[in-house]
């Protein structure tokens, strides 16, 4: 029997002419099957969502269904517009050749690529899936490994919007502190993930290209532009694709929302933060709650900032955040289905949990 499925992918050559597909195709085709873990749990988040305007202040309901309703509600008011922005950069990156995408992140494998990676991540203005989305599909047009890592973990909680109401909650100097804490994470990350990919000891990105083309970012670009044109049916299509490309995602977004409210029903947050001191044992409490109870980084962000002023635990807010997407189960998950790997999936938390909590536990002597 023939062993296609065992081949180790070797890296493709592109010019300025040529865009395959990305994505490595299985040699044994595979029967679709319907998603359950999508279908269900959305059903369970609009059945919420529908119910709490139905419910809200009845007298005589259940508490847990009033908070689980009143959850599912406020995350997904909180996360619609980040997930939407995300759809519709998927569909535009669908969109853009893969030889300009790799020119805006540089060489995948070299310090400058994960740098740019790092920055990438931390100006997107996206929730943590969101950014996830996005991702999906610079991991589908090429980005390496450690590129990946970088730009998912350095950080989608410091997005623009979140960073000024962080500012709000717990003042510019430990915000600033956050952030190039996050990204100095982030690239370290990308560094060691790109060099056990190297050294054998992680499979590499199928996708992976080496670009012939030697036009610069800037004239790519250009060239892109001039042959833009904006139509109805081309929106369409654009948001079409964004949806289809997203669905890994949302499947566990929603499961995520799910748990989360349902930890909120019969788990009181007060009980956690009662016990978020900033302490050894406080610091790995913080670790375990963020790895259990974040959904998105607009949940995650007030919860931080509420250890942080009332915990007086500023190492314990950097690590809800950080752990919070550094070991979020749904990160892990859409890692895994992408890369089709639980070695690579499971490692991001492996190498990033350790730096987060010595940079934890340093900030909570400092403050």
């Amino acid at each position: 029997m023939g062993d296609c499925c065992n081949k180790k992918p070797e890296p493709k050559v592109v010019t300025s002419s040529e865009d395959p597909e990305p994505g490595h195709k299985s040699c044994h085709p595979q029967k679709q099957r319907p998603d359950y873990l999508l279908w269900v749990s959305s059903t369970i988040v609009l059945l919420c969502y529908v119910l709490y305007w139905l419910v809200d202040g009845h007298p005589d309901l259940p508490e847990w269904l009033v908070v689980m309703t009143s959850g599912v509600y406020e995350l997904i008011n909180r996360m619609w517009w980040g997930l939407l922005a995300a759809v519709i950069f998927v569909g535009l990156l669908e969109r853009i050749p893969r030889d300009l995408v790799m020119s805006a992140l540089g060489e995948g494998g070299t310090f400058k690529g994960v740098v740019r990676a790092t920055i990438a991540g931390v100006l997107l203005d996206l929730c943590s899936h969101g950014i996830l989305m996005v991702g999906t599909k610079l991991y589908e047009r090429g980005a390496s490994l450690g590129q990946l890592m970088a730009f998912l973990i350095a950080s989608p909680w410091n997005s623009l919007s979140l960073t000024i109401i962080l500012v709000a909650l717990i003042g510019f100097g430990w915000t600033l502190a956050f952030v190039l804490l996050s990204m100095a994470v982030g690239i370290v990350t990308g560094l060691i993930f790109d060099y056990l990919v190297t050294g054998g000891k992680l499979p590499s990105n199928p996708n992976h290209v080496i670009s012939t083309n030697g036009d610069s970012l800037t004239r790519q670009l250009g060239q892109l532009v001039k042959t833009v044109q904006i139509t109805p049916s081309g929106t369409l299509a654009m948001l079409k694709d964004g949806l289809r490309d997203s669905k890994m995602v949302f499947r566990w977004v929603f499961f995520g929302i799910v748990m989360a409210t349902a930890i909120r029903a019969f788990v009181p947050v007060d009980t956690y933060q009662t016990l978020f001191g900033p302490t050894v044992a406080g610091l790995l409490l913080t670790l375990l709650a963020a790895t259990v109870i974040e959904v998105c980084s607009e949940g995650s962000t007030p919860i931080a900032a509420d250890i942080v002023t009332r915990a007086a635990a500023p190492g314990n807010g950097f690590t809800f955040l950080m752990a919070g997407v550094a070991t979020d189960y749904t990160e892990v998950m859409v890692i895994r289905d992408m890369t089709k790997s639980w070695k690579i999936a499971l490692f991001l938390p492996l190498v990033s949990v350790p730096q987060i909590l010595v940079i934890g536990w340093v900030l909570n002597q400092l403050g």
